[in-house]
């Protein structure tokens, strides 16, 4: 997989997942469409944030009797998985395809839209949280299609907050500025975004451009 990466930042520059992306910002895919290629980068996203765990040396037997070297990564099944309600649902299902013994999390949050005053932050309803039991040495991935402002994810970081500190705090985005970028890494010391696009900005409304749209709204109609 082919990725701009610094420390805390991780751009998904793959040939596939770009043209994945190209597709689903078309104004004319239609909503199954839309919704596969959320669950094609949430795969790829889960394969880009896989290459970045700590891997050791594995030895296994083969059918045919013969000892094989390889590797293991140990965290694999060590992941909590964090769903932003509702948009996220196909990047989830994508991410489960590489995590598939990952704990599951949903929170479901949203901008209060008419409290905006054009200072691009938000005020954040949270309706519903439901969260595994943190231990403190989970690497924990929230997965949101977008993110703009970064006001919901700040929400979700206060949020998690008040459960504990993960070893590793993820954001799995298909969408990201570097707005919003800025402010969830200033807001939190451990978190680390991997993205498939940064945008470079924002409208009156606080909507990304160029974008792809409302995902909920395109995902699920």
């Amino acid at each position: 997989m082919q990725s701009k990466t610094n420390s805390r930042v991780h751009v998904i520059t793959h040939p596939y997942a770009q043209m994945v992306l190209t597709r689903i910002r078309d104004k004319n895919t239609g909503q199954i469409e839309f919704r596969k290629g959320l669950v094609k980068l949430g795969r790829i996203l889960g394969f880009e944030i896989a290459a970045t765990m700590k891997a050791v040396e594995k030895e296994v037997e083969t059918p045919l009797g013969v000892r094989a070297r390889g590797i293991d990564i140990p965290d694999i099944d060590n992941v909590v998985l964090i769903t932003v309600l509702r948009a996220a649902m196909p990047l989830t299902e994508g991410l489960l395809k590489v995590f598939p013994n990952a704990k599951q999390g949903v929170i479901s949050a949203k901008r209060v839209e008419e409290t905006y005053r054009g200072d691009l932050n938000f005020e954040i309803e949270v309706n519903y949280i439901k969260l595994p039991t943190f231990k403190g040495d989970e690497i924990t991935i929230v997965a949101d299609p977008m993110l703009a402002t970064g006001s919901t994810m700040c929400k979700v970081i206060e949020e998690l907050g008040r459960r504990g500190s993960p070893q590793r705090l993820i954001f799995a985005n298909v969408i990201s500025t570097p707005y919003g970028i800025e402010k969830v890494l200033r807001t939190h010391e451990k978190a680390e975004v991997f993205t498939v696009s940064v945008d470079p900005e924002l409208n009156d409304k606080g909507f990304i451009v160029p974008g792809l749209g409302d995902a909920g709204d395109r995902a699920f109609g």
